[in-house]
């Protein structure tokens, strides 16, 4: 029997009764000790959509945690405060007071300071991240980066308690910044990995993992003071010399709705030639608050290896281009979005190495919504393949595993009280546009956007009389990535499909 709101999470699965709380154990071994109490998630688990984060503090007496600390969590999806945490006698104190996230502390080397993320919660579909700093006791919180319109994250103090390290994406790009308390950012590096992995030692030197469109992965480091980065590894050397890698090219185009300024990127096939004219395929990213940027992706090489130009753009609503940006699709997402993508595709069109009877379209979980959108609006796809979509909106707030998330954030209503623009916004209502050949895949423990939806189109389309199919892949959950051999699979059926639909010469 379930009597919470979040009952499954994608991931984890079906929830058993508990909460997870914080234990400390001895650096020398022994029982573990909890510390803490109470019929709310303490730690970063299961059902905590929010995210839950624990620092030591530099006496180790304490630990500043971040976690929502109410009975009313499921209801509050993005709300988190900042609490110190004795170890003797597991008291809590709280040290931030606000609506909204307050995340990822660290303590400064004196222990007199604390540096997080957040804002002040707007309801939003998106909303710039800051980076604030408060006395240990909570006291004085001001914001240190209020003229960056990009999200912060995850600090980190120097050694001499004089700045702070962090990171954010820019024009899809992450870099790493250094924030003196008494100055601006300084950015110390770029063309870190997606999530922004770094570490920072004693005298100021750092690493980071090094992601380029022409290397998945190195480390390379430098220096607060000497920051001219310096690759230490080559993971992949051998591995290409026996595999050509397809060109990446960046390309800025104009959305044919409002003329805005959309970012892209190329990927040629190994030994392109201009005179020829290839496939295309269109990958959208998903989110739909998240972007693509200069970095290795290797479902996207694994295409261009087999003859087909790639094209990836940040259409609006993507991040790292300012909060007005990304929420030119609040409460309007799927919607104009389908004007910037399909003018990328007239963009690269017009360079002349495209069959325009050859053009195919893909994206997952909101990229799958999109690839939905445009074969709802458009016919000029040969075929699409939309992996772990959302189909219908008031079916999915209802049973996914974000419901409070997505009436509150994305529609600012339930679907019983405004089902009018729930469907209008759900792709399921334009299917009966749909001419193109479509392949619908995802995980058969997929919370987070159920098997129901692919369901939902692929029953649709089936009784339009349109050519289309339905992977389901067993003990997945979002994303299709838990085991190798299902995500190689699913690149692998997402090519086959576009090769069987291809106009022959």
């Amino acid at each position: 029997m379930y009597e919470d709101l979040i009952y499954r999470f994608n991931g984890p699965g079906y929830l058993k009764p508990g909460y997870s709380q914080i234990f400390v154990v001895s650096s020398d071994g022994g029982a573990p000790r909890q510390l803490t109490t109470g019929k709310f998630p303490h730690g970063p688990g299961e059902g905590d959509f929010g995210g839950s984060y624990a620092v030591w503090a530099p006496d180790g007496k304490s630990l500043i945690v971040a976690m929502n600390g109410t009975a009313n969590y499921e209801y509050e999806p993005l709300h988190t405060e900042l609490y110190e945490l004795k170890v003797a006698d597991g008291s809590l104190k709280q040290l931030t007071h606000r609506n909204g996230p307050n995340q990822y502390p660290d303590i400064s080397p004196d222990g007199k300071l604390i540096a997080y993320v957040g804002f002040d919660d707007r309801y939003q579909g998106h909303q710039t991240t800051y980076l604030y700093v408060a006395n240990r006791d909570g006291s004085n919180p001001h914001v240190l980066t209020p003229k960056l319109d990009r999200d912060a994250a995850t600090p980190h103090w120097a050694a001499d308690g004089k700045g702070i390290f962090f990171t954010y994406t820019d024009q899809g790009d992450t870099r790493l910044a250094y924030l003196p308390l008494d100055g601006s950012p300084k950015v110390l590096a770029d063309h870190l990995n997606l999530a922004g992995d770094f570490s920072v030692g004693k005298n100021g030197a750092f690493a980071i993992q090094y992601d380029t469109p022409s290397d998945p992965g190195d480390v390379a480091v430098a220096s607060l003071a000497e920051p001219k980065l310096n690759v230490l590894t080559s993971l992949n050397r051998e591995l290409f010399t026996a595999r050509k890698l397809g060109a990446v090219e960046e390309l800025w185009y104009e959305s044919s709705l409002d003329k805005r300024k959309i970012q892209g990127w190329i990927i040629k096939p190994p030994d392109f030639d201009s005179s020829k004219k290839y496939p295309l395929i269109l990958q959208i990213h998903g989110g739909p608050f998240s972007n693509f940027g200069d970095r290795f992706d290797l479902q996207a090489q694994i295409w261009a290896a087999q003859g087909y130009v790639i094209l990836y753009t940040n259409p609006r609503g993507s991040t790292s281009y300012g909060e007005e940006f990304a929420n030119l699709i609040h409460h309007a997402y799927p919607g104009d979005d389908f004007h910037d993508l399909n003018s990328g595709v007239d963009a690269i069109l017009a360079k002349g190495y495209i069959d325009k009877d050859n053009l195919f379209v893909t994206g997952g979980s909101g990229g799958g919504v999109l690839t939905c959108w445009m074969i709802d609006r458009t016919d000029r796809f040969r075929a699409a393949a939309s992996l772990y979509p959302v189909i219908n909106w008031y079916s999915w707030v209802l049973t996914s595993d974000l419901p409070s998330f997505g009436t509150q954030y994305w529609f600012g209503s339930n679907p019983w009280e405004d089902t009018d623009n729930y469907m209008k916004r759900s792709v399921i209502s334009l299917v009966k546009n749909v001419k193109t050949p479509t392949l619908l895949m995802t995980g058969e423990e997929d919370f987070r956007t159920p098997i129901s939806e692919a369901e939902q189109y692929y029953a649709a389309l089936k009784l339009l009389k349109v050519e289309s199919a339905l992977v389901r892949f067993p003990g997945e959950p979002h994303g299709l990535s838990r085991r190798p051999s299902h995500q190689v699979a699913k690149a692998v059926y997402t090519l086959n499909w576009f090769d069987a639909h291809r106009k022959k010469p």
